[in-house]
């Protein structure tokens, strides 16, 4: 930027940044905030003024900002190979990037093909289920299958696969039809009924779908433990493993879109660890590279490789983008997967995951908070208010406290970097709640 002047930058980027998931009117009222730099947990605007990054900028950034071991290895990575195409050759990085993966699902998901953004993982994960159904004959297996409330991207494929109705209402002629299917949200739990009880619920109207219409199904896709987009909707992992087992008996492909929940961030690297199950494709992007370049992948089972592997090219998948396994993303994911081993992170995770459920006590027993949950570094809950307004309202002053905190309508969520001390934690718990009381007295 040439100008520091905050005022300058904010009109400047309204002449000529259309921000995404915004209401660009809205901010004649809501500022735009020039972020001049971050560090650790912290971002800063050209002011000087700081905000606890809770939400990771947007569930990316798991080990802060201005991460020095990152920076490291990136600062190394471009004095040998900023980019090469992956058609035709290949590099060490995405080399080992991709064994590491594969060793942490025990080479069970030994194939990894490689993206820029979580939507292009999806488009891959559905297009290469169908695409391999086809080449091994099952032509009719062409009809999808997601949960109510999903979200897995904003491309025309995983729109398909997208329950959001603002999406649908805008994007509906566009998009394939596709079953969707009960979701297992524990708050839908009637009375008696545990997480557990509502996941086989569930599960259970899968079935009914899977009996009428599996010779036609190519796959179900999932958020596995939390439907995130949705106002983070967290199931009991019964029910994927429920789903896995139904999946096996009507031959259907399972796809884990663990884009914002992998990574350790539902407690496990994978989450469909916690259900002690394995999908046929499994998308990873968000975390995977620390929060600092764009990448995504799928990483898929033997029997789906080989069924692409022939000496026909029109039987190989044909799907492709410019900066597939870029350099400098996979060395960062692989920077991102030392922090992890060397650091113990999934441990300390337990800790601190227990530290912030203390601090953050008292609004999970505040009058007018329902439904608080937590899974792994995931905290939400839901206020108890009709007003429309209430997320940019909380946005706003979640701001004037250092916060930055972006509700789904009702549904207040933390997501923060796994690297928060103890102050901050303490800070982060009072801060929060006097956010909440002001937003409900107001």
């Amino acid at each position: 930027m040439e100008s520091s002047n905050q005022a300058d930058w904010v009109a400047r980027s309204l002449r000529s940044v259309w921000h995404p998931c915004t209401q660009m009117q809205h901010h004649e009222t809501i500022p735009l905030i020039p972020v001049s730099h971050g560090r650790g947990a912290w971002l800063y605007d050209t002011d000087g003024k700081r905000y606890l990054d809770a939400i990771s900028s947007w569930w990316v950034n798991l080990f802060g900002h201005a991460n020095p071991r990152i920076n490291a290895a990136l600062k190394d990575q471009l004095d040998k190979l900023e980019h090469a195409m992956l058609a035709g050759f290949t590099h060490e990085p995405v080399i080992t990037l991709s064994e590491r993966l594969a060793a942490l699902t025990g080479h069970v998901l030994g194939h990894c093909f490689y993206a820029s953004d979580g939507a292009s993982a999806v488009e891959i994960a559905l297009k290469m289920s169908f695409h391999s159904w086809r080449n091994r004959g099952f032509e009719e297996k062409r009809e999808f299958v997601c949960l109510k409330g999903s979200y897995h991207g904003e491309t025309i494929g995983a729109l398909a696969v997208t329950d959001v109705q603002i999406f649908r209402d805008a994007y509906g002629p566009l998009l394939q039809s596709v079953h969707v299917v009960e979701s297992p949200d524990a708050r839908k739990a009637e009375a008696g009924e545990s997480a557990a009880d509502v996941a086989r619920r569930a599960a259970a109207s899968l079935e009914k779908l899977f009996l009428e219409r599996a010779d036609k199904i190519a796959a179900i896709i999932i958020e596995p433990l939390v439907q995130c987009a949705t106002g983070m909707a967290m199931h009991d992992p019964v029910y994927l493993s429920e789903v896995r087992a139904l999946c096996d008996r009507y031959k259907v492909h399972m796809i884990a879109d663990e884009i914002a929940v992998g990574c350790g961030r539902s407690g496990t690297f994978f989450a469909c660890e916690q259900a002690g199950i394995w999908p046929d494709f499994l998308c990873l992007s968000k975390g995977i590279s620390g929060g600092y370049l764009p990448l995504s992948l799928v990483m898929t089972r033997d029997d789906i490789y080989a069924a692409f592997y022939d000496s026909e090219t029109a039987r190989g998948f044909l799907h492709s983008h410019s900066y597939t396994g870029n350099p400098l993303a996979c060395r960062a994911a692989l920077a991102t997967l030392d922090i992890f081993e060397q650091d113990n992170v999934l441990q300390q995770n337990l800790i601190k995951a227990a530290e912030i459920n203390t601090v953050l006590m008292p609004l999970a027993q505040h009058a007018r908070v329902k439904h608080f949950r937590q899974r792994g570094m995931i905290w939400a809950f839901d206020a108890q208010t009709d007003d429309p307004t209430f997320s940019r309202r909380f946005f706003s002053c979640a701001l004037e406290h250092e916060l930055l905190l972006r509700p789904i309508g009702r549904s207040v969520y933390l997501m923060p970097p796994y690297i928060l001390d103890e102050e901050e934690i303490a800070g982060l718990g009072q801060r929060l709640l006097t956010v909440f009381n002001e937003v409900m007295a107001a």
